[in-house]
């Protein structure tokens, strides 16, 4: 209350407040006015809220599915603020060792001297050789996919006798855990030829695609979309059913595991995230973004 009269002191005068007292409500009428303008209340501090913080780093496949993962998180945890960033699987294996990020994310297994982490597997995904819709084509055989990428076949009619034109060849960057995966899981020793046109996102990747009937690219399953078009490899169509089935001969086999990387001693905030990515509901979400959820115990050598 005194603090109240100080103001309308301040503002109106001495004689002004004496006549508020004879008049009641006029004073009322004041106050109703004025006070709600005099916002005296201490300002949020609206980081001051953010009581957790997981900064995630890596691969661009699996950086907007973490997107997403993380979104769902946050709003069912409001104290939590979880930062994705991508760059490529090697530059995200690379950021959880330096500790620039809490949790490395790769698209690819580890190499050897790589294994210095906790690995949780939190989806698989599938690699898809896309080819334009007004392609003909429909099936490939792994040696041609790898001639093809390796610029022994330039041309389609070496394919499919009824077609024509030079093949546009579109690979992944060097570090990308899609390149990576392309590499172990198609290309084994054989290497991708210096003519590619080499592209840094699966995005790219799809657009050229798209736009150039005699082009070829890679991308992970979750890519895909009516753009372009899925090719079968060795018969097998690159379709869900064909990923988790238990009939080796209907299975689709060119599967890479999806990776979070983190230290030996991850910090509570860090397991409570992949607690929830390796629970049910995160399961779903993955399952819903085109990824084979880890609890289906796929293996690209079953």
């Amino acid at each position: 209350m005194q603090a109240t009269r100080a103001i309308v002191l301040v503002a109106l005068g001495f004689k002004e407040y004496a006549f508020m007292l004879k008049f009641p409500w006029y004073f009322l009428c004041f106050l109703w006015i004025i006070i709600p303008a005099c916002d005296l209340s201490p300002k949020k501090n609206v980081s001051s809220s953010i009581h957790h913080k997981v900064i995630l780093a890596g691969s661009t496949s699996i950086e907007p599915i973490a997107e997403k993962l993380a979104e769902h998180y946050m709003e069912h945890h409001p104290g939590y603020k979880i930062e994705v960033q991508g760059g490529g699987s090697s530059a995200g294996i690379q950021a959880a060792k330096m500790g620039a990020a809490d949790i490395g994310m790769s698209s690819r297994s580890l190499k050897k001297e790589e294994k210095i982490f906790w690995e949780h597997t939190i989806a698989f995904d599938a690699i898809v050789i896309i080819i334009n819709p007004a392609n003909g084509i429909q099936n490939l055989t792994l040696s041609q996919i790898q001639k093809i990428f390796s610029s022994q076949i330039t041309c389609w009619s070496d394919i499919d006798k009824s077609r024509s034109g030079k093949i546009t060849v579109i690979t992944r960057e060097e570090g990308s855990g899609t390149r990576g995966a392309f590499e172990e899981l198609i290309m084994h020793k054989t290497e991708i030829s210096p003519r590619c046109l080499v592209q840094d996102s699966t995005g790219a990747v799809r657009e050229i695609v798209a736009s150039d009937p005699n082009a070829i690219g890679y991308v992970s399953f979750g890519g895909l979309n009516e753009q372009v078009k899925g090719v079968c490899i060795e018969g097998i169509p690159p379709k869900m059913q064909n990923m988790i089935t238990s009939d080796l001969s209907q299975k689709y086999r060119i599967i890479r595991p999806f990776l979070f990387l983190t230290s030996k001693t991850p910090s509570l905030e860090c397991i409570q995230f992949i607690e929830f990515i390796q629970s049910t509901e995160g399961q779903k979400i993955l399952q819903e973004e085109g990824l084979i959820p880890s609890y289906e115990k796929i293996r690209k050598h079953d």
